[in-house]
Formats: structure tokens, sequence, C-alpha cells
């Protein structure tokens, strides 16, 4: 594609994005993977922009990586989460949207529980505003870099076997990846244990398996997800230790898989329950390249929703 005119948009599910605007942010973020390997990681282009990363829930990856991301391209940065705000003394999600828009920023990136709070956001803060993951719902930009990362190393999309294994019923990454990769027409796999699954698996257009050792076998992409127990309510599987005796990535499932199979997680990682250690930390291993595509990613989403190309 010659350009791509995502300025002044909201970012907030994979589903507002066409196919040519998905792969678009893709080759934008690998141009700026550079960047940082720089020895000085900065470039001028978001210079005299604000964005605020407005987080009601606990971030790691998601949170350091906008920041990183907004300094590397010399925007202001601001950092607010929900425990250091007037949230604390009673103040409503739309008045700290409204109060924070005030300030005229650029752009907000937000991330909460509550499934449509980016939606309302965009609605009511006159900038543009990203998805930084709400409920279990959707997360754009982490669907985004697991795009980056599968094309990086595999080159295409079009009948890629994907595996997605674990909680898929309480994954907004697993929602956001399915619809991006199923766009894309990618071969997807979905397995979990049944109450893990969303009632009508079918109707994100993947096969499914209660088997991990089939969900392995053939694929080309293995995408692992963590147990979200803040998520679930009691009952959904006798214990993390049975749920780890069939459904954790081990190196003895690991012998049925492809010789060049790449293995993915959207962190945080529970060593031992979803994933074994010596997996996670193993040669098949692009967790930690996630992360870095993390960055550059959500660089090529700071950049376009600013500026755009053209």
């Amino acid at each position: 594609m010659n350009s791509l005119k995502l300025s002044g948009r909201h970012l907030l599910r994979i589903a507002d994005l066409s196919t040519d605007e998905i792969m678009g942010l893709i080759n934008t973020a690998e141009r700026f993977l550079e960047i940082s390997e720089r020895e000085i990681k900065k470039v001028p282009t978001l210079r005299g922009k604000t964005v605020v990363n407005l987080f009601f829930e606990p971030s790691t990856r998601t949170r350091t990586s906008f920041e990183i991301a907004g300094k590397r391209l010399s925007a202001d940065v601001i950092n607010i989460s929900v425990q250091a705000s007037s949230v604390s003394k009673g103040e409503t999600f739309k008045d700290t949207v409204l109060n924070i828009a005030a300030m005229r920023p650029d752009v907000i990136v937000v991330r909460h529980s509550s499934p449509g709070a980016a939606l309302y956001a965009s609605q009511i803060a006159g900038c543009s505003v990203i998805n930084g993951g709400d409920g279990a719902h959707a997360h754009p930009t982490q669907a985004l870099l697991d795009l980056m990362t599968i094309h990086m190393h595999k080159k295409r999309f079009e009948n890629l076997k994907v595996s997605i294994v674990g909680d898929i019923l309480h994954s907004r990454v697993a929602r956001s990846d399915i619809n991006a990769l199923s766009r894309l027409k990618a071969d997807i796999t979905l397995c979990a244990p049944p109450t893990l699954l969303p009632k009508r698996s079918e109707v994100f257009g993947a096969r499914v398996t209660h088997s991990i050792e089939e969900a392995v076998a053939d694929a080309d992409v293995i995408m692992m997800l963590r147990i979200q127990q803040e998520r679930m309510a009691q009952g959904l599987f006798p214990s993390l230790r049975e749920y780890a005796e069939y459904f954790c990535l081990t190196p003895k499932v690991m012998e049925k898989a492809k010789k060049d199979v790449i293995i993915m997680h959207p962190g945080p990682i529970n060593r031992g329950v979803e994933i074994s250690a010596e997996v996670a930390d193993g040669p098949y291993s692009l967790i930690l390249y996630q992360v870095t595509h993390g960055v550059a990613m959500r660089m090529a989403a700071l950049y376009l929703l600013c500026v755009g190309e053209g």
C-alpha cells in the first residue's frame, strides 16, 4: 500500500481496520524496529505531541511499551494509574476522561476492566483513543504485535496453521488475534477445556480441540494464553495442577511439534501452568521478541494516529 490514513482516528479493535491497514501497521512497525537498536534511541517524529496512558488495570508490558514508544518518538508521555488518580476519591470514569481531555492531549491510551470503556472514551475525549485492553473484549495493539512477530518469522499468513491454547473464554488477546488471523486467511485451531471456550466457538471460524497434543501436532505457530483467574468464577476446572497436567506446553508435548514451529505468549506467563520453563526459554520461543516488537508496533500506532502517512 502507498499510504495509511489513520491520523485523527481511533484504534479500538481489529475489526475497525482494513486488511491493508493491518499490513500497513505491520510494515511501519518493522521499519521502526531499527530505532530501538541505535545508540540514541530517539527520533523527533512526534515532538510537541502529548500521549496520556490512562490505566485502570495493572500492566507491565503494555503500559511500559507505550511509554517507551512515545518517548522514542519524542512525544511527551504522562502515565496515570487509577491508584494515584481522583478515581480513588470517587471520580467517575467519564469525568476522569473529560478532565484529561480538557488538557488537550493528542492520544489517550485506555486500559479498563469493562468492555467498551475505550469506545466510550473515544466518544467523549475529542482526541485519538487507543484501546490498551478492555475487559475480555479486545486488545488490538497486542494482536498487531503478534501479527508482526509471525510475519517476521513466517513471511505469510494465508494457510498458516495457528493453534491458540489456554483460557480463550476470558482472553481479549485471543479475540483480537482470532479476528486478525482469520481476516488474513490463517488456519486457526482453538484448544482449551470446554469450560474455557466461548459457548459458540464455531463462530470464530476455527477448529476446536481439547487435546494439546492434537493442537501442537501440525501447527506452524503455537500461541499460549494465561489462565485469567482474576476474571473467572470458581469451578471452571478442578485446580491449576490438573489444568497443567493436560494443557501445559512441555518438552514432551513439543516432541510432536514441527521443527520450525514458533511459540508465542502475550504474557505474563505462569511457568509450569500453561507453559514450562524449558519451553518458555527454549529455542522455539519468541516471547521476548514479542515484547521487543510491542514497542515498535506501538510506535507505529502512535505515529500513524498523530501524523499519518501519505
